[in-house]
């Protein structure tokens, strides 16, 4: 058995221009200093990370972790969350999902997809340089709009959405696989792959690809009413990176899992900092540890309340207070009488060894 690592955390909503959030190094020392053990990057922000670099360089990548070192930090994965949603775009949400690309290549989507199918493609190969062997990503979208059959969806629309998401993806799954590296897409309202079904369409669609995996985060399983214990007993097989992220969904008489076009603090599903909230953390990490999952335990932080430096510092001891060390033995081995086959025959009325 495996003991998950951490306390790790994802820099995407920490990285600022203000010190100590404005380099590798200094948010490194700020993470150490809350506890934290590992960084995820969002390999976006060259102000942590420049993904070409990393792609093309060994040297690069080798310099980087021994930034990390010097604080006993680690990097447990990239993450390609921007460019990912950028291989899948519905021409509805064209104009916002603009900003997530390099300026370049705004305001032309096949130019655009193109770009974001690149950046995943050197993510595969930063990922191997530093010696990495999971990646975060997102599906991105074709049939999220039709999410709700009102008028009914037109007959193979939603088929045909997933056979060209597999279409676009299919190729970066091989240059993952080459590099050694899982991909594992956050099952994520507003993305094609939004639960377990969703993932299963896909996956088939990819043949059941070996690097087709997920990135299990519970906050986006409350949202929706989903049993997300019971989706680590379905897909723990798939599930290879774990974001710790809380949320609550309080029902009430005037509003639901959709929210009623509220801000994120007035609606019914709300994301809340590590243990404000209503996930089973206990629960989830006693399954992780029962299958065997030896990842990162990696905080995300989002909360519609409480300020991100708080949520991290408090995230640090409750991801560590929340590790299994997993047991070495059976807490009942003292009691091994360590009996033979032959003796095992007797026991059951058998008589002497059966040829």
């Amino acid at each position: 058995m495996k003991t998950i690592k951490g306390p790790a955390i994802f820099l995407a909503q920490f990285a600022g221009d203000e010190a100590p959030f404005n380099n590798l190094d200094s948010i490194a020392e700020w993470a150490a200093g809350l506890g934290f053990t590992g960084v995820q990057l969002p390999s976006w922000d060259d102000r942590l990370i420049n993904l070409a670099q990393a792609a093309e360089s060994k040297v690069y990548c080798d310099d980087l972790r021994a930034t990390l070192d010097t604080h006993g930090i680690a990097v447990t994965e990239l993450s390609t969350h921007l460019q990912g949603q950028l291989v899948a775009v519905h021409p509805a949400y064209d104009s916002m999902f603009d900003g997530f690309a390099a300026p370049e290549v705004r305001g032309n989507p096949d130019a655009r997809q193109r770009w974001a199918v690149e950046q995943l493609l050197l993510a595969a190969k930063a990922s191997a340089n530093l010696g990495l062997t999971e990646h975060a990503t997102f599906s991105g979208a074709l049939a999220w709009p039709y999410l709700y059959p009102w008028p009914q969806r037109p007959a193979g629309l939603v088929e045909a959405a997933f056979d060209e998401l597999a279409n676009r993806w299919r190729p970066i799954l091989d240059a993952f696989d080459e590099a050694g590296v899982d991909l594992c897409y956050e099952i994520h309202p507003g993305e094609d792959l939004h639960d377990g079904i969703s993932f299963e369409m896909f996956l088939e669609r990819v043949d059941d690809h070996p690097r087709c995996n997920m990135l299990f985060d519970p906050s986006h399983y409350v949202l929706q009413a989903l049993d997300y214990l019971q989706h680590i007993d379905i897909y723990h097989e798939r599930i290879k990176m774990f974001h710790v992220k809380d949320a609550e969904l309080n029902p009430t008489g005037r509003q639901g899992v959709y929210g009623g076009y509220q801000s994120w603090v007035d609606r019914a599903g709300r994301f809340r900092s590590l243990g404000d909230g209503q996930v089973d953390f206990r629960g989830i990490f006693s399954k992780l540890a029962q299958y065997d999952f030896g990842g990162w335990a990696v905080l995300e932080w989002e909360c519609c309340l409480k300020h991100p430096e708080d949520g991290a510092r408090e995230g640090a001891k409750f991801i560590a207070d929340h590790i299994i060390r997993v047991t070495e033995r059976a807490f009942d081995d003292f009691a091994d009488a360590d009996i033979d086959a032959e003796a095992n025959r007797a026991l059951l009325g058998l008589g002497g060894s059966h040829e």
